[in-house]
């Protein structure tokens, strides 16, 4: 008898083991796949998809199941979804997060229930300071950098003073103050819009023209910024006054502004031209799937799965070993398409930031091309608000 129950156990921790190994990782992606900003979530998920299929769809032998929600861009919503894919779908990682608004309303939901929670764009300062977590991890930037290193690049271009247009609400206000913390002019004024309905601006953009600055600065992601760069065209304003942008160019928006873009520069942290071996092979593969060059949220998306994948394989597929995977995600131990990048103590990437423009191509298309480092090795100005070490 003794020999049988020994038996029987061996068998049940011999077949216990494969099993939990097949047990599927499931993984929760919040995004806006509606609406007019669709196409942003749509750009996210394709390269999140693309991730996987580089993956076998498999992370250290466990199938991946991933649960897409739309958060309708809507705190509410994007919050119920959050709680749903916690405590209904009961996901190992939650990810995604286009709008600072959305993850704001949702991160308790995951720091309360221990769930890692990876904000593939969206980030807001508070997250990166006191409200710092270490079950949060971005792979995309904090919301003031980008506009940083515009900052700086309208001081080397001799822009004494500027006027500032950006929507009302979380991000806005971040793209706003990461300007005013490089750029050294002065502000001759600053024009916050309704978001997301207002879609016309023709009465900042008369301020703006009133007030005759060297130049505007805009910060309008999605097809807000396409109706903002189309009413600066048309009130005559490209031709007076330069603009410098934060989110309004990029491989989404590009294809729908067409010329309207060339000659506007911008900032991030991607480009689609960067030369490291991971990024040349995401870009390229996304393009053949796709028949599309991506955008940096899609970049930032790819990344996430890959920061993920490089915590469950450090446990070889044991989740619940949250601390080893916390360790492990940490060390951004991956190949990020963005080249070499660290951690900064509140689990915010420390990374360059490229100049960027609009130029049409010989077949009659428009790219977005790298034109110089604006910001080295940069951690955003938050991090010492964080308790974390």
């Amino acid at each position: 008898m003794r020999r049988t129950l020994a038996g029987l156990a061996a068998l049940l921790t011999t077949c216990g083991a494969p099993a939990l190994a097949q047990d599927a990782l499931k993984i929760g992606f919040v995004g806006t796949f509606s609406g007019p900003a669709a196409s942003i979530g749509n750009d996210m998920r394709d390269a999140f998809e693309l991730a996987l299929e580089h993956k076998g769809r498999k992370i250290a032998g466990r199938p991946v199941n991933v649960i897409y929600e739309d958060d309708q861009q809507k705190p509410e919503v994007g919050k119920q979804k959050t709680d749903k894919l916690i405590e209904s779908d009961r996901v190992n990682f939650v990810t995604g997060y286009i709008w600072s608004n959305v993850l704001l309303a949702s991160l308790k939901s995951a720091i309360d229930s221990q769930t890692f929670i990876i904000s593939a764009n969206a980030g807001p300062s508070q997250i990166a300071g006191e409200q710092c977590s270490p079950w949060f991890f971005s792979t995309s930037w904090q919301g003031d950098q980008v506009p940083q290193a515009v900052g700086e690049y309208m001081n080397q271009k001799g822009v004494k003073t500027a006027f500032l247009i950006a929507p009302n609400y979380a991000a806005g206000k971040d793209v706003v103050a990461g300007l005013k913390a490089n750029y050294k002019g002065t502000i001759v004024g600053e024009e916050y819009t309704r978001w997301p309905d207002q879609l016309d601006f023709s009465a900042e953009l008369a301020k703006a023209r009133a007030a005759k600055p060297d130049a505007i600065f805009a910060f309008y992601p999605g097809g807000a910024g396409v109706q903002f760069m189309t009413q600066y065209v048309q009130a005559g304003l490209k031709a007076q006054i330069p603009l410098y942008t934060s989110f309004i160019i990029d491989a989404v928006s590009l294809p729908r502004l067409k010329d309207l873009a060339v000659g506007v520069p911008g900032a991030q942290h991607w480009v689609s031209d960067l030369p490291n071996e991971a990024n040349k092979q995401f870009v390229a593969d996304f393009q053949a799937a796709h028949k599309r060059t991506p955008a940096f949220y899609g970049a930032q998306a790819y990344d996430a799965l890959n920061l993920i994948a490089s915590a469950v394989e450090a446990v070889k597929g044991d989740t619940t070993k949250k601390d080893e995977m916390r360790s492990a995600m940490e060390k951004a131990n991956f190949a990020s398409v963005r080249g070499p990048f660290k951690y900064g103590n509140n689990h915010f990437p420390i990374q360059n930031f490229y100049l960027q423009e609009a130029v049409a191509t010989s077949d009659g298309g428009y790219t977005l091309k790298t034109t110089a480092t604006a910001l080295t090795a940069h951690q955003d100005r938050y991090h010492d608000k964080c308790p974390m070490k």
